[in-house]
């Protein structure tokens, strides 16, 4: 099913850190997630102009939390999302059976959930265990998680 997710938003020089946590505890909290704040790292980074940025990210590794974040996102997402995930399914999920979205981060913030093509966003890598490795078995279980 799913073996581990990965969530990730980046806070820039000028925004709130800890807005941009917020944004990311919206998540782990809907997902049912115990203590998700106690899992969250935070890593000082710099951009190409020399701007600092903070690297915010958590991976979520219970089967519980995992669940819970896929169940959290499918009920929460707007039924025109839902369906462009179900046609964008196939070029989401790459060949190392990690399935891609992203999620707008000023959206999460106000507590929805909507997806994005932006790069400022709460992007989430959701790696998708099958054995043996197959392709079309985990696009069959990203289409029951998701779809």
């Amino acid at each position: 099913m799913i073996h581990h997710i990965m969530l990730r938003v980046l806070a820039h020089a000028t925004e709130d850190t800890s807005r941009v946590r917020e944004a990311l505890d919206f998540f782990l909290s809907g997902a049912g997630v115990r203590d998700g704040s106690k899992l969250i790292e935070e890593l000082s980074a710099e951009g190409h102009h020399g701007n600092p940025i903070t690297i915010i990210s958590v991976q979520l590794n219970k089967k519980a939390d995992c669940l819970g974040f896929a169940r959290f996102v499918r009920e929460n997402l707007p039924e025109s999302d839902v369906e462009r995930l179900k046609e964008e399914m196939p070029e989401r999920l790459d060949d190392s059976q990690l399935f891609h979205l992203r999620f707008d981060k000023q959206a999460a913030y106000l507590q929805q959930v909507r997806l994005t093509d932006s790069s400022d966003a709460v992007t989430a890598k959701v790696k998708i265990a099958t054995y043996p490795k197959s392709r079309e078995k985990a696009g069959a279980i990203v289409e029951e998680l998701f779809g």
